[in-house]
């Protein structure tokens, strides 16, 4: 997941796009990017293309779909892991017939490759500025996984410069429209080939796509439009989340420049080990060592959970190896109802050394039936599942 790009950067789109600007930007992406269009193209070509066509595929799957694009805003990646992926083992599929699926034949169709001279990828206008993300980690104990909890995050982040508010220059009528793509943030490039005329954008190389220049830069932040600062964010932190995942805090990232919009802060999560209670996704596992007599006699004992001491007891004759399940005393899942369960160990300790009147005591008993194993009596049970391991 650390090589992906963000979704909403992959299609060009801000968090707040709606259902038609999401289509609109896919649709964009699949004019430029689909392999179709670069049959005749380099071998380097081809693969970025497929690359950049299954990259905006898999952005589209997940952010048109309200409940697959709910989770990726609040987890990121780690939300919708796999969500996005489709079997591309059977080609990609005629162009036409993937947009007119997608929005309902309203463009018709396209007459070959001929006919995606009028689209070339689509012109768009200025660029929007996107800051950059933030990446720090967050350590966490089980306990705060356990109910879920709100971490105060120290980072260093760009933030609009207090004396421009953001723009690069004092005054608004020092920013002009740039002359070279007049405003589109993007030139037009139109090369003749065998298969037609055909127009290409790339982005302006005087504004870098912004559309607008700075005449006269802010003598504060050199007409950046952003100043360094040392600032502290409240993530909130969902029950449930496990070691290596990712939580996003949208918008918390770096601020853009020029009224763009705000990068993201990606925490990842970093579990504290526990000082006795082990984690394996929702299930928790305790083992404890009880002595011969409590094993033979039955006791009580306590066993730390999430939740406090819980008291358990253990019945005479328990074996060495029985294993005691707690419902409900795990974690709850992140992404589901409920919780999981305790499993706890029980081991029988078998002392070393015996004094001479422990000795005696033993020797007595020894011969007793009550001591002497017998696979036809109750302990069937362990003899057979103990036989299997051999």
């Amino acid at each position: 997941m650390a090589d992906k790009r963000d979704y909403y950067e992959v299609l060009g789109v801000g968090k707040d796009a709606s259902a038609d600007d999401i289509k609109g930007a896919y649709r964009k992406a699949a004019l430029k990017w689909h392999p179709d269009r670069w049959v005749s193209g380099t071998d380097q070509e081809k693969k970025t293309a497929e690359e950049k066509f299954k990259e905006a595929s898999e952005a589209y799957s997940v952010l048109s779909d309200p409940d697959k694009k709910a989770k990726y805003d609040q987890f990121g990646f780690a939300g919708v892991d796999g969500a996005g992926a489709q079997d591309w083992s059977q080609g990609f599929g005629n162009l036409n017939d993937i947009l007119n699926n997608l929005f309902g034949g309203a463009f018709g169709g396209f007459g070959g490759f001929g006919g995606f001279g009028g689209f070339g990828g689509g012109q768009q206008g200025p660029r929007t500025m996107r800051g950059r993300d933030i990446r720090t980690r967050v350590r966490l104990t089980l306990e705060e996984i356990a109910k879920g909890c709100t971490k105060e995050v120290t980072i260093e982040r760009n933030r609009p410069c207090p004396d421009c508010n953001g723009r690069g220059t004092k005054n608004s009528s020092d920013i002009k429209t740039c002359p070279t793509c007049k405003g589109s943030g993007q030139v037009q490039n139109v090369v003749n080939s065998l298969f037609g005329r055909t127009m290409t954008y790339t982005t302006c190389p005087q504004c870098g796509g912004e559309g607008k220049i700075v005449s006269n830069p802010c003598s504060r932040c050199k007409g950046t439009g952003l100043e360094r600062k040392r600032e502290t964010v409240s993530v909130r932190i969902p029950a449930g989340v496990e070691d290596g995942m990712q939580i996003t805090a949208r918008g918390e990232g770096h601020a853009a420049a020029r009224g763009g919009v705000n990068g993201d802060l990606l925490l990842l999560i970093e579990e504290q080990p526990h000082p006795q209670l082990k984690r394996q996704g929702a299930d928790l596992f305790y083992t404890r060592v009880i002595s011969v007599t409590e094993a033979m006699l039955g006791t009580e004992i306590q066993i730390p959970t999430l939740d406090g001491a819980y008291k358990q007891k253990i019945d005479a004759g328990t074996q060495s190896g029985t294993v005691i399940r707690l419902r409900g005393k795990g974690m709850p899942s992140v992404n589901s109802y409920g919780k999981g369960d305790l499993y706890v160990k029980i081991l029988v300790w078998i002392p070393r050394k015996l004094s001479r009147s422990d000795k005696e005591a033993i020797e007595k008993i020894k011969d007793s039936s009550a001591f002497k194993p017998d696979p036809n009596r109750e302990d069937r049970e362990l003899f057979e599942k103990e036989s299997k391991y051999f």
